[in-house]
């Protein structure tokens, strides 16, 4: 079902004539105003013209709104030989949402770059800006905008950013007791640095914030570098980075640390400045969170080392690694259930045995073939977080200042007690969030 603009504008305006409440389905919940239309960039005063301009305005606004209206994190519009294709990534899967003509392309292209304040008469180079987009009643959704020239005219990409008032909660992130025991441990402390680490898309800015949720910004200093910033928390001094004028993350940092800070939290180690002066910084009395990309919480010790920080000074710093991978949720609907083969029931009692009260027999959910109206037939509904807490310890300390490999630190990591964000998966399988079919397709490929 795709979200229907024309049915909104009208349902909307007639209650706005009538001065009463309007909800506007349920992507957004507002209170009904005379002139809602006129403080948004949906331009739906001119909706019904049939002159150039109002359509492809109308166009690209259906768009935006139906990524949103299906939770999408990222909008592909691909010209080809034959056609513009418009899909959406939904879960981390490509769902194709139309197509138009390719007379279309350079129309839509261009109105994306008037909202985005790129050069449209700039078509050999690529071009990166972003786009705040107003909705209803002034509510606002941040969108990065990449164009870039292919051989059949240029491919946009945009990354859906909504910015929320407030942040996330646990029960939101779904960390199983095992590893909440050992975050909670170091969120005592007085000065380290936690990281949360993985490939883009798996919400490791979420899990910062929720860490930053824990501590009282009335009772600390607590300042921010971010780009774009999403989440508001009441007493936090939050920062814009901005690269065009070279407020990068190590001169933000830079000048975060003559502003007596209590907690900083940067929200992406990209280079050898950004990350030594976060390693300096949290060993000079000053709690860092920080992000970073590598493929697991062993990698990432490998990683701090090759962007030339000393070892002794990652082991004097470094107190906690947190690895996070998001995964599609069966739709409480449809999900099946069906009893696990002895194939299957021998894989999980080998992997997570302590954490299995029925070893004999084996019940698991699965998607159902055709799914339901309520997740539009796609089986999945939402994400579920999967963690693996890597916790520093002496002989982790011992194998980093020997230079140890990666496999060495996972081993340690694993028998001073670390549960593999595999173990943590089957563990959310076994309580049926998810399927074996998913943990296959995100980990195995």
């Amino acid at each position: 079902m795709d979200f229907d603009l024309q049915k909104i504008i009208k349902k909307s305006t007639k209650h706005s004539k009538n001065k009463s409440s309007t909800a506007v389905d349920d992507l957004f919940w507002i209170e009904s105003k005379s002139d809602w239309w006129t403080n948004s960039d949906l331009n739906l005063r001119y909706y019904w013209n049939k002159i150039e301009d109002s359509y492809i305005i109308w166009l690209v606004n259906d768009i935006f709104l139906n990524a949103l209206w299906k939770r999408a994190s990222d909008i592909h519009i691909e010209p080809t030989d034959e056609e513009v294709i418009v899909r959406f990534r939904i879960d981390w899967v490509f769902v194709k949402y139309k197509s138009f003509k390719l007379s279309e392309k350079d129309s839509i292209i261009a109105r994306i770059k008037i909202m985005s304040y790129l050069r449209i008469d700039e078509h050999r180079l690529p071009q990166d800006w972003k786009i705040s987009y107003r909705l209803f009643a002034w509510k606002a959704i941040d969108m990065r905008v990449s164009v870039i020239p292919t051989i059949y005219w240029e491919k946009c990409v945009i990354r859906i950013l909504k910015k929320d008032t407030e942040a996330p909660k646990l029960k939101d992130l779904w960390i199983m007791p095992y590893n909440m025991v050992r975050i909670d441990k170091h969120l005592k402390n007085n000065y380290w640095m936690i990281l949360a680490v993985w490939p883009t898309g798996s919400w490791k800015s979420t899990t910062l914030f929720w860490l930053l949720s824990h501590f009282d910004p009335s009772q600390k200093n607590i300042s921010t570098l971010e780009d774009p910033v999403e989440y508001r928390i009441k007493w936090v001094n939050h920062t814009q980075i901005n690269p065009a004028i070279d407020f990068t993350f190590a001169r933000g940092l830079r000048s975060l640390l003559r502003q007596d800070p209590d907690i900083i939290m940067v929200w992406e180690i990209r280079d050898e400045e950004t990350a030594k002066l976060a390693v300096e910084a949290s060993i000079t009395w000053h709690i860092v969170f920080s992000t970073i990309h590598t493929n697991s919480a062993a990698h990432t010790i490998q990683r701090i080392v090759n962007l030339w920080v000393d070892p002794l000074l990652v082991t004097s710093s470094l107190r906690m690694i947190i690895s996070q991978r998001l995964a599609r949720k069966l739709c409480p609907y449809c999900k099946e259930k069906y009893e696990a083969s002895e194939k299957i029931k021998n894989f999980f009692v080998k992997n997570i045995w302590k954490y299995m009260k029925n070893k004999d027999s084996l019940t698991l959910y699965k998607a159902k073939e055709w799914g339901c109206e309520k997740c539009n037939h796609i089986w999945y509904k939402w994400r579920v977080w999967f963690f693996e807490v890597l916790e520093m310890t002496e002989w982790l300390e011992k194998l980093i200042l020997n230079n140890s490999s990666r496999l060495q630190l996972e081993i340690q990591a694993i028998w001073d007690g670390m549960v593999t964000i595999k173990q943590d998966w089957l563990v959310k399988v076994l309580l049926w969030e998810t399927s074996i079919e998913e943990l296959l397709s995100v980990l195995w490929t």
